[in-house]
């Protein structure tokens, strides 16, 4: 055999060998059926039938009701191998209710700290205008999404910068709408349900009740103006770009 043959014969072996494939995996997608189980089902079940003297009682019964949560962000940590930013809030937003209901403090305050985590990142979207790096393009415009340098290369080719910055900015003012919708409705459902004595079987059915109202009451209003930002911001890039939803979304295929 020729030496040429044996080079090609060495380079259809490499490619075709276990070690040529791409080594990277996709990682793995979220389960939101175990999402919502864990974070909800299992936290409002335990609050709301476990809290009585004649089982686990109130604090136990929140204890584990907690755990639940808790244990699904740290699973998501270990699962994934980085941390998930709205995960870790979840954990400590957790955590503080737990303290805080542990601790018998006023229902007050746990309805201020339902308010301030959505009103912070609201007030974060609103400062990063003024900064590089509008957190807008972390939420809406992410590069493992969106062919963030094709539109990016468009816009600068029809010279419309000013333009999709006006609208970068819009889009930011209504996520940030969203996140302050979203404190608003947490602050008035927590005032609403939370009226019994912190620590007792009937604060823990009230907390339980939250958990549950929490995505008919505050995440569906809020996921709503997070779609009307969405569909305003792809409208925009095809009035500044002249660039389809199709062009420029990032296909299974191009994400390996």
């Amino acid at each position: 055999m020729s030496d040429s043959n044996l080079n090609d014969s060495n380079v259809n072996e490499a490619s075709t060998s276990p070690s040529a494939q791409p080594s990277q995996q996709q990682p793995k997608k979220e389960n939101m059926l175990l999402n919502i189980a864990l974070n909800i089902v299992a936290p409002t079940l335990i609050l709301t039938k476990l809290s009585g003297e004649d089982a686990l009682g109130p604090t136990y019964a929140l204890i584990f009701a907690l755990a639940f949560p808790i244990g699904y962000g740290l699973m998501d940590y270990f699962r994934t191998g980085k941390m998930n930013i709205f995960s870790a809030i979840g954990v400590v937003s957790v955590t503080l209710t737990g303290g805080m209901t542990l601790l018998k403090l006023p229902p007050e305050y746990i309805a201020i700290k339902e308010a301030a985590i959505p009103a912070l990142f609201g007030i974060a979207i609103l400062i990063s205008l003024k900064t590089r790096y509008p957190l807008v393009k972390t939420f809406m415009m992410n590069p493992s999404v969106m062919q963030v340098d094709k539109i990016q290369h468009a816009v600068e080719e029809r010279k419309s910068e000013k333009g999709f910055e006006r609208a970068l900015t819009m889009s930011s003012l209504m996520l940030a709408g969203s996140f302050f919708l979203s404190s608003v409705l947490n602050y008035g459902l927590a005032k609403y349900l939370l009226v019994s004595e912190p620590g007792s079987a009937a604060f823990n059915e009230e907390l339980g009740k939250m958990t549950a109202m929490s995505i008919p009451v505050i995440s569906v209003p809020t996921f709503i103006v997070f779609i009307a930002a969405m569909i305003y911001l792809f409208k925009q890039i095809k009035k500044h770009t002249g660039l389809g939803l199709e062009e420029i979304m990032i296909t299974p295929e191009e994400g390996k």
